[in-house]
């Protein structure tokens, strides 16, 4: 069992910055990749951005390549989502999840992930 917890979020002007954080607990830390979504209201949740626990590769969606930037802190089993530069399109709640295996490039796949967190709240408007 794994249990995430998002935070972070919140209400932000476009163009500013938000830092997102997701802690992971649990009996069963083994997991090999932590990946970020987001869920717009009326919109399929969409894959942001991914990490290798193991060497720190990641991925990112075109849609924030450039402007987002994941990281993580294997001691604390934390990974972090900075966000700059954040549009009124970034408004979604953004979940994290972890899986117990690293797919590549078909890290997009929701299916391929195994526990999720409750979400957090972006929104950017002025």
């Amino acid at each position: 069992q794994v249990q995430l917890v998002e935070s972070g979020g919140g209400l932000v002007q476009p163009g500013g910055s938000l830092r997102l954080s997701c802690a992971a607990s649990g009996s069963t830390l083994n997991y090999y990749a932590i990946g970020w979504f987001r869920q717009a209201p009326g919109k399929e949740r969409e894959g942001v951005s991914c990490i290798s626990v193991s060497d720190g590769s990641s991925y990112y969606a075109d849609s924030v390549k450039g402007r987002f930037t994941i990281s993580r802190d294997n001691a604390n089993h934390t990974v972090y989502l900075q966000m700059d530069s954040l549009k009124p399109e970034d408004t979604a709640v953004y979940y994290c999840a972890v899986a117990f295996g690293w797919y590549g490039s078909s890290w997009p796949s929701d299916r391929l992930y195994d526990y999720w967190g409750p979400g957090t709240q972006v929104t950017v408007s002025s």
